[in-house]
């Protein structure tokens, strides 16, 4: 299974409702994630390790959501680095946003 499988299967431990660059369906609570660009490191003039970054955004109207925990422990426990780069209250919508970034080996 690759490390993006990974990464999707972890986050539908969360919730069913996972979107990939997109909304699968926008409900009180759901999960879009996506890659947006790839960090490598270079050896004897070729690629020696790839990782590919990207992000986990989180939308929900419940304040003190216990999703926003529940995925950084899902992918944590898939040995996914991750970290919670922003929260944003979104007024258009009365979502609250959260962004994760992560990277994964490929």
């Amino acid at each position: 299974m690759s490390s993006l499988e990974n990464l999707k299967n972890a986050l539908l431990t969360v919730t069913t409702n996972v979107g990939h660059f997109q909304a699968f369906k926008q409900a009180n609570q759901y999960i879009v994630w996506g890659e947006d660009g790839e960090n490598s490191s270079h050896a004897d003039n070729r690629t020696s390790l790839r990782k590919i970054t990207g992000t986990v955004d989180y939308f929900t109207k419940k304040q003190d959501d216990p999703y926003v925990e529940a995925i950084q422990i899902a992918l944590s426990k898939v040995d996914i680095p991750n970290k919670l780069n922003s929260v944003q209250y979104e007024e258009e919508t009365g979502y609250i946003h959260y962004e994760f970034v992560w990277v994964v080996l490929v």
